[in-house]
């Protein structure tokens, strides 16, 4: 054990965060912490790295744990170079080792000040450390000698990531460590956490990197922590039982809370032959149902739907664009009809916000030409967040009016408010102090407060905890207008769009149907297949029958007529056997097994998804060249 917590409280005002928390954290661990946004999840970091004093309980660490964090907030005055920085990690000698760095960089400088720096890393036994900085900011593909301060926000968290890093500490707090990364950056991100040899402990609302990562989940609710062995998957299945039953314990507990109070309320003749036994226990009862902390509503993520657009919504024909020498869109040409769900995949900087601006007409593209389709209202939330600070979320949604009407139905603004968790006192402080989840649910009022039939999206899921983006998940998929989102969340991606436009570099958009594991199949298939946008989803993909034509000798040897006629046979078998692990992995008893059982079928799961990828794509090659 590195660390454990034994019976910890702490209250802020008002509010328990933790009540009587119990944790502990093993060697070589890699544990999520889950729970609703302003949950508690950051104080207890706090508290494990010892910044955090508590009210009660005890904190344990092993004799001299390094801990090593990386904090939610980017810093916005950090001064010096990604070496610098990564540097910092290091202490005092970190820094020896960063100014040594820039002046062996320049030959011009004081060779007298260079060989004390060089004395005192001697003295100090700070060699080593030189090559661990360069390893880390290898490993992370960082630009070592690249102001920190003219870094994107996604770029500066691999940094920071890096500082953490260096140290070598035996436990990591990473706390939402995937917010504003670009796709392959948190795959980079993953890659180097699976193979740290510590601990982590890590606060994330991105599911893929959960379930990827995890080997266990702990939940932080209403001021208790609890525990799921098995990761993501057996966390939600558990958290849902858990749920469950005290809602049926509750519920029990109130018909027999009525019952008492029925009791006590009887007349004169009854009040005689009352229990003081019975009258001491509804007492308790009474207590303990005002301290009860019932859980908090769900956001009620709701779009209003205007009128229906015509069926074009935006043609795009030859579009170039380009920022100085970077050529960000070249020639691209598409046409996107009313109810699709798009989604604009690609690295940060690639210029998926600028290809939205210029959909909107809001931006003009160096060359070709855009239409827009007829009837169109537009709901559009804002990469920036782009919110008055000094107004309150009140004035944010209401623009001085008192009531807002939404699909018909007249409500007051705090009303429609705490429909997105804000309590009335919430509603009316300062933009400015909102945290970052808040923001992005206030962001989400503002556009669904309006009647719209296409949405615009430009990363809404960074800081929005599981609860609230299920349920826009939910609200985007049934939506029936048409929907343009940007997103580097993979399994979001996945659950909402049906079509997904890709930067793929030198300006070049792909078109592929499906999301994010869509596109990963058909890019893996080979230069000889139809065009993208033409080959369906590998999952789609109808099999052939035994009757299809004879396949042309001119074309295929005998070897290879043999394995077209087979393969058919050969995808349904292992489709088949596909849908019997789902099933098998959604079945109510399936975390019950050990952890070995079940990853046996994962692993299993994993295999025939790699399996059929390449069957279907040497079937496409073998009917190709009939």
């Amino acid at each position: 054990m590195l660390i454990s917590l034994k019976n910890v409280s702490l209250s802020v005002g008002s509010t328990t965060l933790l009540d009587n928390v119990q944790f502990s954290l093993q060697a070589r661990e890699r544990v999520c912490l889950m729970g609703r946004n302003g949950a508690g999840k950051s104080t207890l970091f706090r508290i494990l790295s010892g910044q955090q004093a508590t009210d009660g309980g005890e904190v344990v660490r092993t004799a001299d744990v390094r801990i090593g964090r990386m904090n939610q907030e980017v810093p916005t005055d950090q001064p010096g170079s990604v070496y610098d920085v990564v540097a910092l990690g290091l202490g005092e000698i970190g820094a020896l080792v960063a100014r040594f760095h820039h002046l062996a960089a320049h030959a011009g400088n004081d060779l007298t000040e260079l060989g004390k720096v060089q004395a005192r890393i001697d003295a100090l036994d700070g060699w080593a450390l030189e090559s661990r900085i360069q390893s880390i900011i290898a490993r992370l593909k960082l630009p070592e000698d690249a102001v920190f301060a003219e870094l994107s926000g996604g770029l500066k968290r691999r940094v920071l990531l890096g500082q953490a890093l260096v140290a070598e500490p035996e436990v990591l707090l990473l706390d939402e460590p995937t917010n504003h990364l670009d796709i392959p950056s948190i795959a980079l991100l993953e890659e180097a956490l699976l193979q740290y040899p510590g601990s982590i402990l890590f606060i994330s609302h991105d599911r893929a990197f959960v379930r990827r990562l995890a080997t266990r989940v702990c939940d932080l609710d209403r001021g208790k922590l609890s525990s799921w062995a098995g990761g993501y998957d057996a966390w939600v299945t558990g958290k849902a039982e858990a749920l469950h039953a005290e809602e049926r314990q509750n519920a029990l507990f109130d018909k027999k809370l009525a019952e008492e109070e029925a009791w006590i309320r009887k007349g004169v003749e009854a009040r005689r032959t009352r229990s003081a036994g019975r009258v001491k226990r509804l007492l308790e009862m009474r207590e303990t149902f005002a301290n009860r902390r019932n859980r908090e509503g769900e956001a009620k993520v709701v779009a209003q739907e205007a009128e229906r657009s015509g069926k074009l919504v935006v043609e795009v024909t030859g579009v170039t664009h380009r920022f100085g020498e970077q050529t960000v869109i070249r020639n691209f040409s598409a046409l996107i009809q009313r109810g699709e769900k798009i989604g604009l995949i690609g690295e940060n900087g690639a210029g998926k916000s600028t290809l939205l601006q210029i959909m909107l007409e809001r931006l003009k593209p160096d060359t070709g030409d855009v239409r827009l389709g007829t009837k169109l209202e537009v709901g559009y939330f804002d990469q920036l967040r782009t919110l008055v600070e000094d107004q309150t979320s009140v004035e944010a949604i209401g623009g001085g009016k008192e009531f807002v009407e939404i699909n018909g139905v007249r409500k007051h603004v705090v009303t429609y408010l705490q429909d997105f968790l804000f309590t009335p006192d919430r509603a009316r402080v300062p933009v400015r102090v909102l945290s970052g989840g808040e923001r992005a649910r206030l962001l989400l009022a503002r556009m669904f407060s309006k009647p719209s039939n296409v949405l615009v999206l430009d990363e809404p899921t960074n800081d929005l905890d599981l609860e609230t983006l299920d349920l826009l998940e939910e609200q985007l998929t049934e939506y029936p207008g048409t929907v343009l989102l940007v997103s580097h969340d993979r399994e979001f991606l996945d659950n909402v769009v049906t079509r997904s436009l890709v930067f793929e570099g030198n300006g070049r958009i792909g078109d592929y149907v499906g999301g994010y594991a869509d596109w990963l199949r058909q890019r893996a298939l080979p230069s000889n297949t139809p065009p993208p946008r033409a080959a369906p989803a590998p999952s789609s993909v109808p099999i052939p029958t035994a009757a299809a034509p004879a396949v042309s000798a001119s074309r295929l040897d005998t070897k290879d007529r043999r394995e077209l006629e087979k393969l058919p046979g050969r995808i349904e078998k292992m489709e088949a056997e596909r849908n019997t692990l789902v099933a098998q992995m959604g079945a109510e008893d399936f975390y019950r097994q050990t952890r070995e059982q079940q990853m046996a079928v994962e692993r299993r799961l994993a295999a025939l998804d790699k399996d059929l990828a390449t069957a279907y794509a040497r079937w496409e090659e073998l009917e190709a060249l009939r």
